[in-house]
């Protein structure tokens, strides 16, 4: 992927010293005509703005919010919505907003917990990365260029990569960010940059240090890792009275340890119970590994004998069908679902994380199961990602990202519902859960993971200047060590704090 000619990087250089500040009250009005009046003859942007008078604002609004507690009209809306298709058309954005005193929300596959990448209480617009989805596969280099992936087929790139970015071989081959080697982003002065023209310190930021802080990313170049023809997959589901809660104790002692070819994940929820009428808790290990059945079933009788895992629960298949079985498609899906940017109703959910370090004792997970019973629980899940194999061979500093040796897995917990109201109540339930894990997880800190943002945590004024300080509140839960260089990064690439939300790095 080439970076645009020279002639294209002044542009947004020579709109910045040549625009005037809007003295109308219309800011709408004035950003808009602003947005067609300096975007490029020869690729103008008026077809990709979209304002409450189009027809089309309402769908393009809706078409990514992957949480829709935030579809409420009570929720704040952006007086424009921008689906660039070309890098002009950012540059042309970043700089009418900036003069027109608008705050910018960069969207890409919609999955911001806290719908940070399309709500603020402030004037604000959407940019909307809909459209720059290319692909570009060079195989004798084993790279890739890529506009838009991750654990769930909807999520995009920019939001994965930006803040690590796991998903099955991170065992083997470590976080999204971990394979990133080149990059092309926009910064607040309209530039283009790639890896050296940014500079290594911000190249370092963009890979883990999560978005919306220090530009727009257009692209990323990684690293292409191998996988074998065949891959064996099983879902192995347990319920309370199959002996669950040991096999969930039991799976802490191994799943970071056992080898790195394999990923066992465990995913608990309420189900139906045998007894008509009646709730079960069940727990569901899914897993991949990098080989034959023949291979993986002396490993697991080795490592694992208590689940007691036989030839018929394992299916072998490619590596691609295995994303579709693992994400919950039936065995023999079509790999076209893959395209489908609305593979599943969308929900209403509030998900907190947390990264354990020592296992969570039996009648610790029984403290857990519990509240599964209270009646906010019974639509509420867990999900356990291990951690270990090349997770722990990377120093924390390497990138933003500082959750590596040490961690056993990580835990996401929260409350999902389809259709219905989301309450205060369940969000309450979060964070009675919350408070129950305290002993079991990581302390002074208490970590999380960015790319699983949490407003609980703390945030930033909505107006006018954050402090370090009140920043790192949320800041060293999420980055440790690292928050102080992300700090100033962001106060060297954007000083005047253009790029910034409610989670964003403070320009200091």
């Amino acid at each position: 992927m080439e970076i645009p000619t020279s002639s294209l990087l002044s542009l947004a250089l020579v709109l910045l010293f040549s625009f005037v500040l809007s003295t109308s009250a219309d800011i709408h009005e004035n950003f808009v005509q602003c947005l067609t009046s300096h975007s490029l003859n020869t690729i103008p942007i008026s077809q990709f703005i979209h304002t409450p008078n189009n027809s089309s604002y309402t769908s393009v609004l809706e078409s990514s919010i992957q949480n829709i507690r935030f579809l409420s009209p009570a929720t704040p809306k952006p007086l424009v919505i921008i689906t660039p298709s070309h890098e002009s058309h950012i540059q042309v954005a970043i700089i009418c907003a900036r003069n027109h005193d608008l705050q910018i929300r960069i969207r890409r596959g919609g999955h911001d917990h806290e719908g940070l990448s399309y709500v603020s209480h402030v004037p604000f617009f959407v940019l909307d990365m809909i459209n720059l989805r290319s692909i570009s596969v060079d195989v004798e280099t084993s790279t890739a260029w890529v506009q838009s992936a991750g654990f769930c087929p909807t999520v995009s790139v920019g939001g994965h990569f930006s803040g690590g970015g796991y998903g099955f071989l991170l065992r083997k081959f470590g976080l999204a960010a971990d394979n990133v080697i080149d990059a092309i982003l926009i910064d607040v002065n309209g530039r283009i940059l790639d890896r050296e023209s940014m500079g290594e310190d911000l190249f370092w930021a963009i890979r883990g240090g999560s978005g919306g802080s220090f530009g727009v990313i257009i692209a990323w170049k990684i690293k292409l890792v191998p996988v074998p023809s065949i891959v064996t997959v099983f879902g192995f589901p347990r319920t309370l009275e199959q002996n669950a809660t040991m096999l969930v104790h039991r799976w802490q002692y191994i799943a970071d340890k056992i080898d790195k070819d394999l990923v066992i994940t465990t995913f608990i929820n309420m189900v139906n119970s045998s007894e008509e009428g009646n709730k079960t808790f069940e727990a569901t290990f899914r897993s991949l590994f990098l080989g034959r059945v023949d291979e993986l079933l002396p490993l697991m009788q080795k490592n694992f004998p208590e689940l007691g895992l036989v030839r018929a629960d394992c299916l072998e298949m490619s590596w691609i069908e295995s994303t579709l079985y693992l994400y919950g498609f039936p065995n023999g899906s079509s790999h076209d679902v893959l395209l489908n940017r609305i593979l599943v109703p969308r929900m209403s959910f509030k998900i907190k994380l947390d990264y354990v370090q020592e296992p969570i004792s039996e009648i610790g997970l029984e403290g857990i199961w519990k509240r599964f019973h209270e009646e906010e629980g019974a639509p509420a899940m867990i999900m356990m990602i291990p951690y270990g194999g090349k997770m722990s061979e990377i120093p924390e500093s390497e990138t933003p990202f500082p959750h590596r040796a040490g961690n056993k897995y990580h835990i996401a917990y929260g409350v999902n519902l389809e259709g219905v109201e989301f309450s205060s109540r369940y969000t309450d339930w979060t964070r009675r859960l919350y408070s129950y894990l305290a002993p079991y997880v990581s302390k002074s800190p208490r970590v999380a993971y960015a790319n699983y943002r949490d407003l609980d945590l703390g945030q930033n004024n909505n107006k006018g200047y954050t402090s370090y300080a009140q920043a790192s509140i949320w800041g060293v839960k999420y980055f440790k060590n690292n928050f102080n260089r992300l700090v100033h990064v962001k106060t060297m690439v954007d000083p005047g704090n253009f790029f910034r939300h409610e989670q964003s790095f403070p320009s200091v």
